[in-house]
């Protein structure tokens, strides 16, 4: 069992449909996602985004237009925190993570908790590349009836991997047909905040024993995500969606990710969210932007 900072309990069996709990959020991430794709300055464009947040119904506002956010209260946290610039350039960073590799020869990909970005679908992937998605059934269920619902064919050879991370997910992924002897692109995307210690960890050995030497990883590391929850402003924002983000995010002490992968023996690079940001042009500004103090984008490489 694992338990969130204010003692939430999430057990092994527990699972989430796209409008509950961290599925909520990845509903949340959509939206945002639609909003950049809105920008005539956008960093990436996702044509799915906006129909995967109206197709869920959720609870509350989930605007996904300009037009969207105006309409709404001027104290809505869609006004205020301005989520579209940060999740603009940390879908655009991982999003030239996952070309660089191709161009690096990698064929072989693998997206944890890949929630509802569907980038098997709108990215340009290398020929010959297979990408898997791991994330829980009823969340990649959601996202394939929609997405058959655009007539939204994948631009690579995509195995979906219905299980929970808290599960024996890397049999589930070899079943899949993964082969650990290729060198693999592997990305966590806000994950490891909702990840306690020991899973932060098994995950990252995982990862190094299932790949082969050449293989990338990128992760959304944070370095004290308890300490931006101190800020009540901040804290507030799942509020409007019914969450209190302090029981779904873990801040416990726990080695940082480049650390224990430089002690696997990965080669990493670890770059601020505000100068990655200002690399792609972007002003991060907003609630989310306070969050660039601690938010930082990670990648590794395992020598040959």
């Amino acid at each position: 069992m694992a338990r969130g900072r204010k003692g939430c309990s999430v057990t092994t069996g527990q699972q989430w449909d796209i409008v509950t709990s961290v599925g909520l959020t990845a509903l949340g991430v959509a939206a945002a996602r639609a909003l950049e794709t809105h920008r005539e300055d956008r960093l990436i464009s996702d044509p799915y985004a906006a129909a995967f947040v109206k197709a869920a119904d959720a609870p509350a506002p989930m605007p996904t237009s300009p037009a969207e956010v105006a309409a709404l209260p001027e104290d809505s946290i869609w006004a205020q925190a301005k989520m579209e610039d940060y999740m603009g350039v940390r879908s655009r960073c991982f999003d030239d993570f996952f070309l660089e590799a191709g161009q690096a020869g990698i064929q072989q990909a693998v997206i944890l908790a890949s929630g509802l970005d569907a980038r098997a679908q709108r990215l340009d992937w290398a020929a010959g590349t297979t990408v898997f998605e791991i994330d829980q059934p009823k969340v990649l269920e959601f996202k394939q009836t929609v997405l058959d619902g655009l007539d939204a064919a994948p631009k690579c050879a995509h195995r979906p991997v219905a299980i929970d991370l808290r599960e024996n997910w890397s049999a589930a992924l070899t079943e899949a047909g993964f082969d650990p002897s290729k060198p693999t692109a592997w990305l966590a995307e806000g994950l490891l905040p909702y990840l306690p210690k020991e899973a932060e960890q098994q995950l990252l050995e995982t990862i190094d024993r299932l790949s082969a030497p050449g293989s990338r990883l990128a992760v959304e590391d944070f370095a004290n995500v308890g300490q931006i929850f101190e800020d009540e402003n901040i804290a507030d924002f799942g509020k409007e969606w019914g969450l209190d983000m302090r029981e779904l995010l873990h801040s416990d002490d726990r080695p940082e990710a480049p650390d224990v992968l430089r002690g696997f023996g990965w080669k990493t690079e670890v770059e601020g969210s505000e100068a990655k940001a200002a690399r792609y042009g972007r002003d991060l500004s907003g609630l989310f932007g306070q969050m660039t103090h601690a938010s930082r984008f990670v990648e590794a490489h395992k020598p040959e």
